[in-house]
């Protein structure tokens, strides 16, 4: 079952992804988060609300830490799909791996071996190969758009990987995708509201309707699948085999977007996604 769920959330995040993209550069990072986390805090809530009341102090603690890290991670996330091109950008997450492990080897005592380690270094090589626009002349002025946005990002996905595992054990995968997506909604519904960009909100659903739909779906689902997934593997192996969804994301990228990249770049992307799915298989 584990590894059903973890191809499903493939799926899922490569598709959403790419259309997190296209959602982020049409109605801006706030508005398309609010519209998938809404989709999730109101699809979600018939199937949690009884256990609500169920929650302990300790239960309530790690829902709202969680929720308050995915904000800020899912904000410089779609900021950087939607300045960054998307091949680059989504090798970069790889890094999400690399930090879970860690952060389940202190916490909850998973032990990284000098394999991991060494895919780890090969892994950082791979990213930073795709996210330079010229081998010969690397320096911070020639990343690409996004990368630095990126790299912020992955720190905190990474850390929000760990909290779904540990969250969807202490409570359940739909308890912890409803709580965070309710909590995001408000506050990125209070942020347009503040800044008196709400009255976008119906409009935009109109117009876009179906971009809207689809991305929530994909993400939506991918995230309820790998919160699954950790009930039945190691949060850091769970975390290592959804990763390859960046290949599936950085092709639609290429693909679709007519994105260009040069020959190093292209090695640092396979790269970056081979040592990904690599260590995956040595997390368990």
């Amino acid at each position: 079952m584990g590894i059903l769920f973890a191809g499903l959330a493939i799926v899922g995040w490569g598709f959403g992804d790419f259309l997190i993209q296209r959602s982020a550069r049409k109605l801006g990072d706030w508005e398309a988060l609010f519209f998938i986390t809404a989709f999730a805090a109101i699809v979600l809530f018939p199937f949690v609300y009884q256990a609500l009341e169920g929650l302990s102090a300790f239960d309530w603690l790690v829902l709202t830490g969680t929720s308050v890290v995915i904000l800020a991670a899912g904000l410089l996330d779609f900021d950087a799909l939607r300045v960054g091109k998307i091949s680059v950008v989504e090798p970069i997450y790889a890094m999400e791996v690399p930090i879970t492990i860690a952060l389940s080897t202190f916490i909850i005592g998973e032990v990284m071996t000098g394999t991991q380690l060494m895919l780890i270094v090969g892994l950082l090589v791979g990213i930073f190969l795709v996210s330079n626009k010229h081998f010969g002349r690397m320096r911070i002025r020639t990343l690409e758009k996004g990368v630095l946005v990126a790299v912020l990002a992955t720190i905190g996905m990474g850390a929000s990987n760990f909290l779904f595992g540990f969250a969807s054990r202490a409570t359940d995968p739909l308890m912890i995708n409803w709580f965070t997506s309710a909590f995001m909604a408000v506050s990125t519904l209070a942020y347009l509201l503040y800044t008196r960009q709400g009255h976008l909100v119906l409009s935009n659903w109109r117009k876009n309707k179906g971009l809207i739909l689809a991305v929530s779906v994909s993400d939506n689902t991918a995230w309820v699948a790998y919160s699954s997934a950790t009930l039945f593997m190691p949060i850091g192996l769970a975390t290592g085999l959804t990763e390859s969804y960046i290949a599936l994301a950085a092709i639609l990228g290429l693909f679709f977007n007519k994105e260009r990249l040069v020959v190093h770049q292209k090695f640092g992307l396979s790269l970056a996604v081979l040592t990904a799915i690599a260590l995956a298989f040595t997390a368990g």
